[in-house]
């Protein structure tokens, strides 16, 4: 899918319709193409009409591609990885995938293998300040964007936490456990992806003197990066608390697994030994020879008492000793 946008004079977002844009002689100045899962054709016709590689826009659209930034002659590839949230069986998982950002000093251009919340919020007007006649500031405010998100979802994800912790003390279930396990693997997408684009951050800042060489930047637009590295690494540092809470919260109730299975495992072979006496002195008294009292009325009493008294005997030790 692709989607071109411009920012009017009225500081209005309006979507540019396909017959336009598809039209012969358009210009794309001061827009913003945003492409959703495009196929090769609308990869060739963007490439064509912003005069960039295939290449280059395809980079996010494999999910394994790690982030980085390149800076071409004319134009700047930033390539980051941006949360997900989706819902599955009453719950949300949450997963990354990358976002592609390329800058020119005359358009800007998004690609993502979905349509995600991060473009979504510029789409519906969201974003303050956002024009797409700013492209560095636009640029840092789909970073900023970015980094609110996480924050936003790692909320989430240990408000999630704390409600599974809920239901597993008053009954220890599996599927709050596999909850648990899902929300660990979210953590370390997060992990992983926010380190990657902490180093793709920290280069950008570096790089400001040769990036402005593509794209006019404006004061306005590093006081937008500044935030950027601070929300990015305090996303770092929440995720790795998260991590360390679930992961603490995991062990615990596995080691209180453990201890039921064992406590029930110890009962259970306590009520066997305690079975197994009586059903002893039974078959010794079945035996098909002679054994005392078999030709007393009171034989069978006698072997039954006999029975219940060591049996009684036996669970009372066991239970002196916290064996049942």
């Amino acid at each position: 899918m692709v989607e071109i946008f411009k920012t009017n004079e009225d500081s209005k977002l309006e979507n540019i319709p396909e017959e336009v844009f598809n039209a012969e002689g358009f210009k794309p100045t001061h827009t913003w193409i945003n492409l959703v899962n495009p196929s090769d054709k609308e990869v060739a016709f963007v490439a064509n009409l912003c005069k960039v590689e295939e290449d280059s826009i395809k980079a996010a659209l494999d999910d394994e591609e790690r982030s980085r930034i390149e800076l071409e002659d004319e134009y700047a590839l930033i390539l980051v990885d941006i949360p997900v949230i989706e819902e599955e069986d009453q719950y949300y998982s949450y997963y990354t995938i990358p976002l592609g950002t390329i800058v020119k000093d005359d358009l800007i251009i998004t690609t993502c293998l979905k349509d995600t919340a991060v473009t979504r919020d510029f789409i519906r007007n969201r974003i303050k300040g956002f024009s797409t006649k700013f492209k560095s500031r636009f640029m840092f405010q789909i970073l900023a964007n970015i980094d609110s998100k996480y924050l936003r979802y790692l909320k989430q994800i240990d408000k999630a936490s704390q409600r599974i912790q809920n239901e597993l003390h008053k009954d220890t279930k599996t599927k709050e456990l596999m909850q648990i396990q899902d929300l660990q693997n979210s953590l370390v997408y997060f992990s992983t992806s926010l380190t990657g684009n902490d180093s793709v951050i920290t280069k950008l800042a570096n790089a400001k003197g040769q990036l402005g060489t593509i794209v006019r930047m404006y004061e306005e637009d590093e006081a937008i990066l500044e935030d950027v590295v601070i929300e990015n690494k305090q996303a770092i540092e929440m995720c790795s608390i998260y991590r360390s809470i679930l992961a603490t919260t995991a062990e615990s109730y596995s080691t209180l697994l453990s201890n039921n299975l064992n406590r029930v495992m110890k009962i259970l072979t306590s009520i066997t030994l305690v079975l197994s006496v009586p059903t002893l002195i039974g078959s010794l008294w079945g035996m098909n020879t002679w054994v005392p009292g078999q030709a007393s009325p009171l034989g069978f009493g006698l072997v039954t008492g006999i029975s219940v008294v060591v049996t009684g005997i036996i669970a009372y030790i066991l239970k002196k000793k916290n064996l049942l």
